[in-house]
């Protein structure tokens, strides 16, 4: 028998854990600690329920973005996304289809790296999701210290900002200085 990994998040309680203690623990060790972890279901089922799920429902924020990648790493298969979110349009819409199969492209054309593989191969730590500026972006970034008043922010792939102007009079602003991979600028 294949012995399974255990999923732990503790995403509830880094983002919500002072704000909404009880939230975070359902999060944290209902949703992922007892039932993602339940041998009721392998995990490539449990991925693709997910995600019909959040496209039935019209969620197409980074949730969904989060669980197609879950899907895939599972290991299912492009083809059976396709055909999975065929069949939610059949019942729950077209436009939630398109919009799914949208983001499930992105994520099936993009290269599998998994977070350990990308942080062995840059210089900084890729820090905790960064859910403080969570509103200016589309999909997930992260966040880490790298000196007083000086963050990295890492990007997932997909991963859009909406970035303002910080107009500063004396002593502030914002300098944003990439590193590594690629994006567009545009004003």
């Amino acid at each position: 028998m294949k012995t399974r990994k255990t999923i732990t998040k503790t995403t509830g309680r880094e983002q919500l854990g002072e704000f909404a203690p009880l939230f975070a623990h359902l999060n944290d060790d209902v949703l992922f600690g007892e039932v993602w972890n339940s041998s009721d279901l392998d995990d490539k089922t449990r991925t693709m329920l997910t995600v019909c799920s959040l496209v039935s429902q019209g969620i197409t924020d980074s949730s969904l973005v989060h669980h197609l990648r879950n899907a895939r790493q599972y290991g299912v298969t492009q083809s059976e996304m396709a055909g999975l979110i065929t069949h939610i349009a059949m019942y729950a819409g077209w436009p939630k289809a398109w919009a799914a199969f949208r983001l499930a492209k992105d994520v099936y054309d993009s290269p599998v790296q998994t977070r350990e593989e990308y942080q062995a191969s840059i210089a900084y730590d890729i820090g905790v999701e960064n859910m403080k500026f969570a509103p200016y972006f589309d999909g997930i970034s992260y966040t880490s210290p790298a000196a007083p008043g000086v963050n990295h922010i890492t990007f997932e792939p997909g991963c859009r900002n909406h970035w303002h102007i910080h107009h500063a009079s004396s002593g502030g602003g914002q300098l944003l200085i990439c590193t590594g991979g690629k994006g567009w600028y545009q004003q």
